[in-house]
């Protein structure tokens, strides 16, 4: 079935919406998606006509509550290839999922053990193994980047930053600020090889691209609803269920629990055990009717539409006189997000010029500082496309970058 992206756009009514009377153009996919109508109408369903806890109402409504709910886990395990649904484990977003696996991953190192990142990481996959280094005496490392915005795994072997004493590797399948579509197989099979845990955060890739968490090779993958046409407040970590289960709970509550005694507490089998307290019930059945959706359009035509209008965009801005894009220049290994900056003009400038023409794109810098400060700048613009975007959109971005340019005198 061919990709009809003016067909798809009909699905998102925010689309047609006017910014100061010019069109809006959404160019800030890699921070939130838009919302397809029929995520919505779930959503409004289940509040409407099944709303109850789930898990503990005997009456049919928590029946169909906790239905409705586990089917959303089991549309997701399905979706990424999980080879069950207890190996999905829903949490409020990606940095709680980064979260749950520095603290149960925390118990097993002590000092002088290795945790590796990148220095591309947004800051809810450093953070969080910052912090556990402060717990445990473990010393952090990170891969470098090379000048085109990719993982030095040269220099890394060369400096031997894996090793007999890495535990835990943790890094973006996709880069939010370069697009970068990072090795993660290499790199899972380099940690394996010295028996560490490899993590990846998939949150810029699991809404672009097929997935298929077993072949990927990693043992835990975090990602979020938000950004794959699904809702906020919902964010989804997949295991291998033989290493969920050997993992001690995140938080204490109601529901993660198997015998609670004053004397002490056994606990439930995953995915429960890291679900504690009353979980995202209509967020995981809009997330379940976003894969349906993404489902039926396709990953691979998804993935093929975003390769082409990146491919798109990039020929566009080198069109734009001394803008510097951040990151790999051509639509290979690379995802829908696409970084830059105009000499002269700071990103919140070229943000506030563009949505004066409707233009939604994002300045700052994208909860990567690290990365910004490796590549020698403060800031920068980013402009991220998905299934909706078009090419005309693209054009008016490029325009509107003229405008900005003539504004500021240059």
């Amino acid at each position: 079935m061919e990709f009809d992206v003016e067909h798809i756009r009909a699905d998102f009514p925010i689309l047609e919406r006017e910014v100061d009377g010019r069109p809006l153009v959404y160019l800030d996919s890699a921070n939130t998606s838009q919302k397809p109508r029929c995520v919505v109408e779930a959503i409004e369903d289940h509040y409407l006509n099944h709303n109850a806890n789930v898990a503990r109402a005997m009456h049919v409504l928590g029946a169909e509550a906790t239905a409705a709910f586990e089917g959303g886990r089991q549309a997701i395990a399905g979706f990424i290839g999980a080879a069950r649904p207890e190996e999905v484990v829903f949490t409020k977003n990606a940095s709680e999922a980064l979260n749950l696996c520095a603290h149960v991953l925390g118990s097993r190192l002590k000092p002088g053990d290795e945790i590796v990142i990148s220095v591309l990481e947004h800051h809810s996959n450093i953070v969080p193994w910052q912090l556990l280094a402060e717990r445990t005496g473990a010393t952090l490392r990170w891969f470098d980047v090379t000048e085109e915005g990719r993982l030095d795994l040269v220099g890394a072997a060369a400096e031997g930053l894996i090793n007999e004493r890495t535990k835990i590797i943790s890094v973006a399948h996709v880069s939010n600020v370069l697009g970068t579509v990072n090795p993660v197989r290499e790199i899972a099979a380099l940690g394996h090889a010295v028996g560490a845990t490899v993590i990846l955060d998939a949150s810029q890739a699991v809404p672009q691209l097929p997935i298929d968490v077993q072949d990927l090779g990693a043992d835990l993958v975090a990602f979020t609803g938000h950004k794959m046409v699904g809702p906020t407040g919902i964010g989804v970590l997949w295991g291998r269920y033989d290493l969920l289960a050997e993992l001690p709970p995140f938080l204490g509550g109601g529901e993660m629990i198997e015998v609670v005694k004053m004397t002490g507490s056994t606990y439930a089998p995953p995915p429960h055990r890291f679900e504690a307290g009353t979980p995202p019930i209509a967020q995981a059945v809009g997330l379940g009717a976003a894969v349906g959706y993404l489902s039926a359009i396709g990953m691979d035509a998804i993935a093929a539409h975003e390769q082409e209008i990146t491919a798109y965009a990039l020929e566009g801005l080198k069109t734009v006189p001394g803008l510097r894009i951040l990151g790999p220049s051509e639509p290979v290994d690379r995802g829908g997000a696409v970084s830059f900056t105009v000499p002269g003009i700071h990103p919140h400038d070229v943000s506030q010029l563009l949505d004066s023409r409707g233009i939604a794109v994002r300045g700052g810098h994208h909860c990567a500082r690290p990365l910004h400060e490796r590549f020698g700048v403060q800031s920068s613009t980013r402009a991220s496309f998905y299934l909706y975007t078009t090419k005309g959109e693209i054009d008016a971005l490029v325009d509107g970058l003229g405008f900005t340019q003539r504004f500021f005198g240059g």
